[in-house]
């Protein structure tokens, strides 16, 4: 039996420029299912953009409004494939319910790569001042709240969208990621 018989969600994780909105769009594609990006949802509700929320409500504010999008997503009766904003499993409580609608994947990539994927950050909040220092203490900060989130993990290093896809899918459908 395929691991997609008990797992409704695909959920992509991992630290922002590994490519979850890409390859989560990809895989949607391929599967025939919406694909939803917990930022766009947060954004949506709150009708400002992520770097606005940050501005006006703080992270707090804005990890408050990915609560309730990561709730309404697993709810969802309609099978998902859904991109987690970066910073999304550091709740528990986002993490059990991620876990428990889907299969989670944490997409991975070493910092240099993430830095050439975002440029210098201006669009990202949690980057501002010095992109690759966030990124590489965001990476150690996360690391172990990934891989505790995650059920499986895909390296997207030298890897282009569709072969990402190709693992992610290959690991869906229960074989090799």
């Amino acid at each position: 039996m395929s691991r997609t018989a008990g797992a409704k969600h695909l959920v992509l994780i991992g630290l922002m420029g590994v490519g979850k909105t890409s390859v989560g769009q990809e895989c949607a594609r391929r599967l025939q299912r919406p694909f939803v990006d917990t930022d766009d949802l947060v954004a949506t509700a709150a009708a400002l953009s992520v770097a606005d929320i940050f501005a006006t409500k703080g992270e707090v504010g804005f990890r408050t409004l990915e609560r309730i999008a990561v709730a309404d997503v697993c709810a969802s009766p309609q099978p998902l494939v859904v991109a987690c904003g970066g910073g999304t499993v550091l709740d528990p409580d986002n993490r059990r319910a991620l876990r428990a609608a889907g299969l989670v994947f944490w997409l991975r990539a070493p910092t240099a790569t993430l830095l050439t994927r975002v440029g210098d950050g201006s669009a990202r909040p949690l980057l501002q001042g010095d992109p690759e220092a966030s990124l590489t203490r965001l990476g150690r900060l996360r690391q172990m709240t990934y891989e505790a989130a995650s059920h499986v993990s895909v390296d997207t290093e030298e890897r282009d969208i569709g072969e990402v896809a190709d693992a992610v899918l290959a690991g869906f459908e229960g074989g090799p990621a």
